[in-house]
């Protein structure tokens, strides 16, 4: 695998840069053949990735160049939500409060039915809750997606290779020549039929690793509704990018 390396270089500092109000992460990579410049929605940070043999200086031409572009999509970002104690946050697609229970020998995270909304009950110092609640949530996600890729991989007669969850800003589920399969973990904050259709998607990708229409049909099979849920990631799903952002994060 080829390996990306990043860093941010002091060289990019200027008052245009400064006004965008996010970090600049510079990326060198050896299959790179041009600069390429885009926005992590879950890091709020602006990444450019350069060939080997470009200068760094370059990086700061190529965003000043398109400024207006970079603060355009970052003005579309929705308003971070961090893992505060008291913020509401979806699971599942309904709303819970966040709690921070402070220190505790009980689970990491507890879910109660308490008041108007249901709560996430988060134990240990304030200071590692935030980690531990979106760890916590990523056991779910991989739960859940566990369970629904079973489900749709029986049916097609497949064998996934294993199933990954990460933090993927891009796509919300992706699957490799080898069978991993790899998803967001911040699909279990969305409605169930909505992780169950991405599930569905990506173990089609097993038989067929295309878009066409013997690939739809799969999909079909297993998630009739296909066309709701697709509407639904295209509507909401930026806005499940906001819960646990760090505005400030690099």
């Amino acid at each position: 695998m080829r390996k990306t390396s990043s860093f941010v270089s002091p060289s990019l500092k200027s008052d245009k840069l400064d006004a965008l109000g996010a970090p600049v992460e510079v990326r060198r990579h050896p299959g790179a053949r041009r600069l390429t410049l885009r926005i992590s929605r879950s890091r709020r940070t602006v990444i450019v990735t350069l060939p080997v043999q470009c200068h760094i200086d370059e990086a700061g031409t190529f965003i000043t160049r398109n400024i207006d572009w970079v603060r355009a999509r970052l003005d579309s970002l929705p308003t971070a939500v961090p893992f505060n104690d008291g913020v509401f946050i979806p699971l599942r697609g309904e709303t819970h409060r966040v709690v921070y229970a402070g220190p505790s020998r009980r689970q990491p995270v507890e879910r109660k039915l308490t008041g108007s909304f249901p709560e996430l009950h988060v134990s240990g110092q304030p200071e590692h809750a935030p980690r531990r609640l979106k760890d916590w949530l990523a056991k779910e996600a991989h739960r859940d997606l566990d369970a629904r890729v079973a489900v749709h991989a029986k049916h097609l007669r497949v064998s996934p290779k294993r199933i990954a969850v990460r933090d993927q800003s891009s796509r919300w589920g992706s699957c490799s020549t080898t069978g991993v399969l790899s998803f967001s973990w911040r699909l279990i904050m969305a409605p169930s039929e909505i992780l169950d259709y991405v599930a569905a998607h990506e173990v089609a990708h097993l038989r067929e690793m295309n878009h066409g229409p013997r690939f739809w049909a799969l999909v079909a099979q297993a998630m009739p509704a296909l066309d709701d849920a697709k509407r639904w990631l295209q509507i909401y799903g930026m806005d499940l990018h906001r819960y646990g952002a760090v505005s400030d994060e690099a």
